[in-house]
């Protein structure tokens, strides 16, 4: 009888064992998956945002290897150098004779490279005037004069350089020959001028051509071409508009003569970029520093703008893709969204809104979304768009919040799909806005912008509202006059 007992206890056993089996295996796939989409779908934790993010400066960065043809050079110094040089009365030639003496530019001037910065230069020069005895003894008895008309060529070595404050001056200056014989006979009397004119020259260049004397001062135009394209510039977009300037912090350069006798300047520009209302743009191009030491060979622009839009600027661009339209959840379920706003969560921006869930059945359901996306820049579309969408859903209703939860990554496509901004204008009128006011027109040569792009580098939530850091880089063209 025990033996039968127990028999019958070991076959209820198996036979509740199998049952559980049975219920285990109806029921574990649904439970797995609702297991996976729970952990999936990790509650999004709004009260530790992070720190705000690190906006980078917003600066202009310009360097312009120039290469300046000896056709270009000759212009200059042919319209630099004054024609007249030296004008004496009454000067003492020796020997009891004096006379008058002009001493003029006639010709161009021509010039060959002997190194990097040192130039031997031939001045074809004039000397006119009139020569006689000097009064008292004989010089009672001869009241003529012989009139002087003569022309040489001297040669000079020198060493011209660009100082700090944009003034040219002369390093060094050698004469090395005075390029003519100028021996004349005045009233049978054999008088050779060259010795003279070699001490007149020698003088003039140690009164005008000392390194510490500016022989020309090209600041002006400098200052002239800078405050063209130094002054501010303005960007609009979405009916609002912004106004840009560059504050130079350093000006740099340097120059030489290469073996083909043309000269090089590497003329480069570092400064910070700032921001002004659009009725409060400064009138003027901020002052350009002393110039500083170039090391820099390479032709490229890089400009950072900061455009700053408000956190209302962005609550209206959202409302203009959500607010009023209804997003299909599921084939029994419509979501509506109403108070939309936008806020700083750490690095990404946050939007905050209500929503109300229409069932078929007519069931409504509502509550909050806290949505956090990262903004990002979809080049193909030139559009602002939000990447690693995620969010939180608050409602007292266990149902509506169970429910988006199950719909999260169809929600988080919508979202996704909707908050596209495009910034194509903006785009279009920052680029107009550079190349206007970087070209220059100068004397010598016109600058222009070329192969500019533009394109946002990057978002930068902050407390008042999303910084949009527009980077544009290119180069440097420059047409010879």
């Amino acid at each position: 009888m025990q033996g039968v007992i127990s028999s019958l206890i070991d076959s209820l056993k198996l036979q509740m064992i199998h049952q559980f089996a049975t219920q285990l295996q109806k029921y574990s796939i649904p439970f797995i998956f609702l297991s996976i989409l729970l952990v999936g779908c990790k509650s999004l934790d709004i009260s530790n945002p992070g720190p705000l993010p690190e906006i980078p400066r917003a600066t202009s960065e310009v360097n312009v290897p120039l290469t300046m043809p000896k056709a270009t050079l000759n212009k200059i110094f042919n319209s630099q150098l004054p024609v007249n040089l030296v004008s004496e009365e009454n000067l003492d030639l020796g020997s009891g004779i004096e006379g008058n003496l002009q001493l003029s530019r006639v010709g161009s001037i021509s010039w060959v490279a002997l190194d990097s910065q040192t130039i031997q230069m031939t001045l074809p020069l004039k000397v006119k005037g009139d020569l006689g005895l000097k009064r008292g003894g004989l010089g009672s008895l001869f009241r003529g004069k012989v009139p002087l008309d003569e022309q040489f060529a001297p040669v000079f070595r020198v060493n011209p350089q660009i100082n700090p404050d944009w003034s040219l001056s002369v390093k060094q200056f050698e004469l090395i020959d005075l390029g003519g014989n100028l021996a004349l006979d005045v009233l049978g009397m054999k008088l050779d001028l060259s010795g003279l004119l070699e001490r007149e020259i020698r003088a003039w260049a140690k009164e005008n051509l000392r390194p510490d004397q500016k022989l020309v001062n090209m600041k002006p135009m400098i200052d002239l071409a800078w405050e063209q394209a130094g002054k501010p510039f303005m960007v609009n977009w979405e009916g609002g508009a912004q106004a840009f300037s560059i504050q130079p912090q350093s000006v740099r350069l340097k120059e030489y003569f290469d073996r083909s006798e043309n000269f090089h300047l590497w003329l480069g520009l570092s400064g910070k970029i700032n921001t002004h209302p659009a009725n409060a743009a400064p009138s003027r191009a901020f002052p350009l520093p002393a110039l500083s030491t170039n090391s820099d060979s390479e032709n490229h622009l890089e400009i950072t703008l900061p455009f700053q839009m408000s956190y209302a600027e962005l609550d209206a661009l959202m409302a203009e893709n959500f607010l009023g339209k209804t997003f299909r959840v599921d084939r029994k379920t419509l979501l509506t969204y109403a108070n939309l706003k936008t806020q700083s969560f750490g690095e990404r921006l946050a939007i905050t809104c209500d929503f109300v869930a229409d069932r078929e059945n007519g069931e409504r359901m509502e509550g909050n979304f806290f949505v956090v996306g990262k903004p990002a820049y979809d080049r193909k579309s030139e559009s602002l768009i939000f990447e690693d969408v995620n969010f939180k859903v608050m409602s007292d209703n266990s149902r509506a919040k169970l429910g988006i939860a199950l719909k999260k990554g169809k929600i988080i496509r919508q979202i996704e799909k909707r908050a596209v901004f495009p910034i194509g204008d903006l785009l279009e009128d920052s680029l107009g806005g550079i190349q206007e006011r970087l070209g220059l027109e100068t004397p010598i040569a016109d600058l222009s912008i070329q192969n500019l792009e533009i394109s946002p580098s990057g978002f930068y939530p902050t407390r008042s509202g999303l910084q949009v850091m527009m980077k544009a880089q290119g180069k440097i063209g420059v047409n010879w006059k």
